[in-house]
C-alpha cells in the first residue's frame, strides 16, 4: 500500500535561508501531516557546522564563507560543490521513533540504492574511522555512504516534540553522474523500495513567513552563529 509524501526542490538559497526552511518544516511537520524530501543547493559557496559546535574552532578550519549554524548536530560540512537535501517527518510517524542510529542507516541506504539505480556501487561504512574529529567529511561515521572506501555522504539529525529533521549532504560525486539523475533515482527508490506515493509541496504560506522570521532573527545572527 502506498504512503504519501511530499517532496520539494527548493532549489538554490541563501545559506541562512537553507537552515531557516529546514527549522520551519520541521516546526510544522504536524500540520503539514506527511514525511517531506526536500532537495536544495547553495546560492553561494558556504560551510555548515553542528550546533554545539565552537565557531572560534569552525572560522580556523574553512576558509569558505558565510558560516552558518545549523539546527541539527554534526561537523563541519562544505557547501560550494555538494547535493544537499533533508527529510521532515512528524512526530507520529514511524520514523521520529527510531533510534538516531537506525534512522541514520535508512537515510544512507536510500542514498546508496538511488546511485545503483544509476550503475554506481557505494556501500555503508561497517565502523567509524575518524581523521579530523569536528569535520564532518574527513574519515566517517558508522553507516555513512561510501564510494570507492571514501565517504561521499553523511548527515546530521534533530528529533524533538516537533519531528524529525535529517539535513544531508553528497559530497565529491561519482563522475558520469549528475545531480537531476541522481534526484530521480531518489524519488524512484522512495517508490519502489519505500512504498511511497510523491506529491508535490506547495509551501504553505504560515512556513514561508516562519522560514522568513528565523532567517532574519536567528541564523542571520551573529549572536546565533557565534554563540559558542
Amino acid at each position: 500500500m502506498k504512503t504519501g509524501w511530499y517532496y520539494l526542490n527548493s532549489g538554490a538559497g541563501g545559506a541562512e535561508w537553507n537552515m531557516a526552511l529546514d527549522e520551519a518544516l520541521l516546526e510544522a511537520a504536524a500540520q503539514i501531516g506527511n514525511p517531506i524530501l526536500r532537495f536544495y543547493s547553495w546560492s553561494e559557496p558556504a560551510a555548515s557546522f553542528g550546533y554545539f559546535q565552537s565557531y572560534r574552532e569552525i572560522e580556523s578550519w574553512t576558509r569558505l564563507r558565510p558560516l552558518v549554524r545549523r539546527p541539527t548536530g554534526g561537523g563541519l560540512v562544505p557547501h560550494d560543490r555538494d547535493w544537499t537535501y533533508s527529510l521532515v517527518f512528524p512526530p507520529n510517524h514511524e520514523w521520529h521513533g527510531t533510534r538516531a542510529e537506525e534512522s541514520y542507516r535508512r537515510a544512507h541506504d536510500w542514498i546508496s540504492k538511488a546511485f545503483a539505480q544509476v550503475s554506481i556501487k557505494t556501500e555503508l561504512s561497517p565502523s567509524a574511522f575518524k581523521e579530523i574529529p569536528g569535520q564532518c567529511f574527513a574519515g566517517a561515521e558508522k553507516f555513512d555512504l561510501l564510494f570507492s572506501g571514501k565517504k561521499i555522504a553523511g548527515a546530521a539529525q534533530r528529533r524533538n516534540k516537533h519531528g524529525l529533521l535529517i539535513q544531508g549532504s553528497v559530497q565529491d560525486q561519482p563522475r558520469g553522474v549528475q545531480r537531476m539523475a541522481w534526484e530521480a533515482a531518489m524519488l524512484e527508490i522512495g517508490s519502489q523500495v519505500y512504498s511511497v506515493e510523491w506529491i508535490p509541496l506547495q509551501l504553505p504560506p504560515a512556513v514561508v513567513e516562519r522560514a522568513e522570521f528565523l532567517r532574519d532573527e536567528k541564523y542571520g545572527t551573529e549572536k546565533y552563529y557565534r554563540k559558542k
